[in-house]
Parts: C-alpha cells; structure tokens; sequence
C-alpha cells in the first residue's frame, strides 16, 4: 500500500544524514543550560548521583536537550551525564532482533494467490538517525520485507518458490542490499566527477555557503582560500587560475659569462 511505499522510500533514501540533523540551541536554552550546570557545581555531590547513568555494552543511548538531538555519537557504553529536568535519553538495543513476519496475500508469475509468512533478523546501526526518522521500526521493517518479498515473487511461479526457498532468501537479502550499493556507487561516482573538474568543486563549496546562509542567519568563517586549495591539490587538478609548478628547474646561464683561460696557457 501506500504507506509500505513510503516506508520503503524512507529507508532507502540516498541522504540520511538530514533525517539526524542536530539544531542549535538558543538564546534562552543556553541560559537554562548553564543555570542547571551551576545548580549542580553548587550542590554537588549529592546532584550528581542523579546526572550519571549506567548503560550496557549493547546499547547505546540518545539524548535530547529541550527536544534538540545533542550533536555526537550516540553515549556508551559505560557512564554518560545528562541533566535531568532538560534532558531526555532513550536506550536503544544494538542486539540482534527478530521479527516474525504475519501471512499476507503474493500473486505468482503463473497468476496464483498464496499467503506466506517469513521470519525477519534484524540489527540497529544508526541510532541517532532511527530515533529521529522512525517511530516504530519494527512496522517498518515489517513494511519492507513484505514490500520486497512481493516484488521478488511476482516474478517466479508457484513451483519455483516451493522449490526454490533458499535461493528466495539469498535473493531478498541481495535486494535489501542493492540501496546501500547503489549509494555508495552514486557517491564515487560524485568523487570522481569533482575530482576531475576543479571548477565543479568550488561551485559545489559556493553552493553549500549558499544553503548555510539561507537556513540559518550566522557567520561562516573561510579558512582555506581557493588558491591554497589549488595548490595542495594534484597538478593535474588544478585550475587555469592557478600559478604552475615547473616540472624541471634548469640553471639560467648569466648575460656575460667570463670566459676561462686554458691551461695550457
């Protein structure tokens, strides 16, 4: 249905990092931040038994401060500090999971109705970007497992599955993989076109100045200049602009050389 389809698309989209996208905090929130830290400077130690928590080897832990998802790595495992009456931390288990898929209703190639169930292994990765783009998980994969298995058996007939059930695995984990590779090869493919013309490089950096301006007022500091940028890159690189490199020095021979006598004389 549509919404199994919009799960999917979810999942498979080609930039998840928007989806863990950490915002700063304001004015007001800073002030708040810095009251409690001085609360807990000023009781301490008895406030910081209740700013410490344990988390296990499998599990890490998101926090977010007055609803902003704090920048970083997921905290664990071990010890983390968090102020109580700001923040708000969720466990997430890194275990592997299981999920049982319920009977559902695939048309075959040879235009036959069958319900098939399925048994679904599972393990979080990406816990910042799980808490922040889906509310239940175990739906969503639920929602693509169907979506896949779907496409996989409309293809083949009833005797093909009954026959054919471990190569219909294989062919499922291989599908659920084609996202991830295709990915990567669009992103090599973005490496090599940049790394082949300069110029897109620096319209791609004029680009995202372009984009931090128009999402947030701020200041954006430029460390780098272009022609420093050009000259630390490959020769072959380089742009028009910039100041050549001679590949052989050869010694210049002065105006008016003196001439040597000979030994002779």
């Amino acid at each position: 249905g549509e919404e199994g389809t919009e799960v999917v698309a979810l999942l498979e989209s080609e930039r998840p990092e928007e989806g863990a996208k950490p915002s700063g905090l304001g004015a007001c929130e800073w002030l708040l931040v810095l009251a409690s830290l001085l609360f807990i400077i000023m009781t301490f130690p008895l406030s910081i038994w209740f700013c410490i928590k344990v988390v296990q080897e499998y599990e890490r832990v998101i926090i977010f401060r007055l609803g902003h998802l704090l920048p970083g790595r997921p905290k664990g495992p071990g010890l983390f500090f968090f102020l109580p009456w700001l923040d708000t931390y969720h466990k997430v288990d890194l275990r592997l999971q299981t999920l049982e898929i319920p009977f559902h209703e695939v048309v075959t190639k040879d235009m036959l109705i069958m319900e098939i169930d399925a048994v679904c292994y599972y393990r979080m990765e990406n816990a910042s970007l799980l808490l922040s783009s889906l509310a239940h998980v175990s739906k969503a994969v639920q929602f693509l497992v169907q979506t896949t298995m779907k496409r996989l058996l409309a293809h083949r007939s009833l005797t093909e599955i009954l026959l054919e059930r471990k190569t219909i695995a294989q062919d499922v984990k291989m599908i659920a993989a084609e996202g991830e590779k295709a990915a990567s090869e669009s992103l090599r493919m973005a490496a090599e076109i940049l790394s082949g013309t300069p110029a897109a490089v620096q319209l791609r950096y004029l680009h995202a100045l372009q984009s931090l301006s128009t999402e947030k007022p701020s200041t954006v500091v430029l460390p780098l200049p272009f022609d420093l940028l050009n000259f630390l890159s490959p020769p072959s690189n380089r742009t028009q602009g910039s100041i050549p490199l001679p590949s052989s020095a050869k010694p210049v021979e002065p105006l008016n050389p003196k001439k040597k006598d000979s030994p002779m004389l």
